[in-house]
């Protein structure tokens, strides 16, 4: 079986890693302990794009299995939109004639 090779870091990254490498250098610090420090952090940054891969793959995949049943819209009647639309003006319409007829026959 063949190994799986780990894609060359980009320069971009490399300098990254180096100038975060030199900002929490200590007094006395030598360099190949900075190169060290930096491969370090150069590690973590790529687990972390790693990591942001992955989970953006498997977004893009449960984003995939949904869309499918979301594209598809249920038939509906017409008839019996228009039916339910008309009922909460008939209540808003009863009950102002209530409220007002109560005001009136209370004065």
């Amino acid at each position: 079986m063949a190994k799986y090779k780990q894609p060359a870091v980009s320069q971009e990254t490399q300098d990254e890693a180096l100038a975060m490498a030199k900002k929490v250098q200590k007094p006395g610090q030598t360099k190949e302990q900075t190169k060290l420090v930096a491969q370090g952090i150069q590690k973590g940054i790529a687990e972390y794009k790693k990591l942001a891969k992955s989970k953006q793959r498997q977004a893009d995949k449960a984003k995939k299995k949904k869309s499918p049943i979301a594209d598809v819209q249920p038939e509906t009647d017409t008839s019996n939109k228009s039916n339910t639309s008309l009922l909460p003006w008939c209540l808003l319409a009863l009950s102002w004639i209530g409220f007002v007829s109560y005001h009136f026959l209370n004065q």
